[in-house]
């Protein structure tokens, strides 16, 4: 088995080994992964923070022996809080670096950090104040940062930040927790799911106060909550069906 870590900023994953396959996620700064099949251009990855699969670009990703591997694997994760911060090489070079990005392998990559992290378990109460930070982000089929996100990687990095794991799809985030009943019963920070026609789970927001959900649709935006679903308040109807509330934390 190898291994490696992400080197640069935001680096795409895809489905398929090719530059024109869907992008599935993002890797970001620092993260790290075991790579389970090498081609001569591309490699298949399984990212450590939630064991999501896809192809990344070898000249994207630097190879680390298991040590380092197994080292950043249980170490204290320290996350950038900077909505853009930098790393700055030993030439004085610098690289910007999206918020949430891994820090813990800063001394592998022989790079500095000047900037705020997270460092520990921020309580439940922090977690729309962390999605702030996305608001108006553009939405980004498989993005994970301000720059462009998507809707259940933006619910898996805000809890990231706050210092929980959840899976990446929504789906899969839909397994996760205890079912609330109404929406009366919850929580700012729970996270409520939508689905299609067929019953399959293909949206997820985070619940605010007052009935408001913020979610990416088009981008990270606020609209309202009752039990048929989303209600756009620029569009004057609903978006999304109301599937299931969960309480995660």
């Amino acid at each position: 088995m190898e291994y490696g870590i992400c080197p640069l900023s935001i680096v795409p994953l895809r489905l398929e080994p090719t530059d024109t396959s869907e992008m599935v996620s993002q890797v970001l700064y620092g993260e790290f992964f075991k790579i389970l099949e090498t081609r001569k251009k591309w490699s298949r990855i399984r990212l450590a923070h939630d064991n999501y699969e896809g192809w990344i670009d070898n000249k994207q990703l630097i190879r680390i022996p298991k040590e380092d591997h197994e080292m950043l694997d249980t170490a204290q994760t320290v996350l950038s809080g900077d909505l853009l911060g930098l790393v700055t090489n030993q030439h004085g070079d610098s690289m910007p670096i999206p918020i949430g990005s891994s820090l813990g392998g800063l001394k592998t990559l022989a790079h500095k950090y000047q900037g705020a992290k997270f460092t520990k378990v921020l309580p439940k109460e922090k977690l729309i104040e962390l999605a702030f930070a996305f608001l108006n982000a553009p939405y980004l089929w498989g993005g994970r940062t301000p720059f462009g996100i998507d809707c259940s990687g933006f619910t898996q990095m805000v809890y990231r930040l706050c210092g929980k794991k959840i899976p990446r799809d929504a789906y899969q985030q839909a397994t996760q927790g205890e079912v609330l009943s109404f929406i009366e019963e919850s929580e700012p920070g729970d996270l409520a799911f939508f689905d299609d026609q067929e019953g399959t789970i293909i949206h997820v927001g985070l619940i605010m106060k007052d009935h408001h959900i913020i979610h990416a649709h088009g981008k990270v935006r606020i609209d309202r909550l009752d039990q048929s679903g989303i209600y756009n308040v620029n569009t004057r109807r609903h978006s999304h069906r109301l599937r299931v509330i969960k309480k995660i934390i």
